[in-house]
């Protein structure tokens, strides 16, 4: 990965600035562990080839993890690891954010109890 900056805000950003990144996490955070197909089913609709490339980095920077399911029908499932777990009251205090400025120019947004 190419790091823009020194700044740990920046780096930060670097990774979860990017929409997608950041709703897999969320992902993970709702339904703990979730596998391809699932985030493919996501009302966000995810293209294939940027799931794959958002799962590979978060996977490399050790955010998530891909772990073995034992029902037949799903081998793989990606879950958080101790650093992604740390990043929930980031991502909890994202959608409180939204919910208390954003929401009179989103009415339709869910309220963070419902989603996290």
């Amino acid at each position: 990965m190419d790091w823009r900056s020194i700044c740990p805000i920046s780096s930060s950003l670097d990774v979860l600035g990017d929409k997608w990144s950041l709703l897999i996490i969320r992902d993970l955070i709702i339904h703990e562990s979730r596998t391809y197909s699932q985030f493919l089913e996501s009302p966000e609709q995810i293209a294939t080839n940027i799931l794959a490339s958002r799962l590979n980095l978060l996977s490399h920077l050790k955010l998530i993890e891909r772990v073995n399911l034992k029902s037949a029908s799903r081998n793989n499932a990606y879950q958080l690891t101790k650093g992604g777990e740390a990043l929930k009251p980031i991502i909890k205090s994202l959608g409180k954010w939204a919910g208390e400025h954003l929401s009179e120019f989103n009415p339709n947004m869910l309220k963070i109890n419902e989603t996290l």
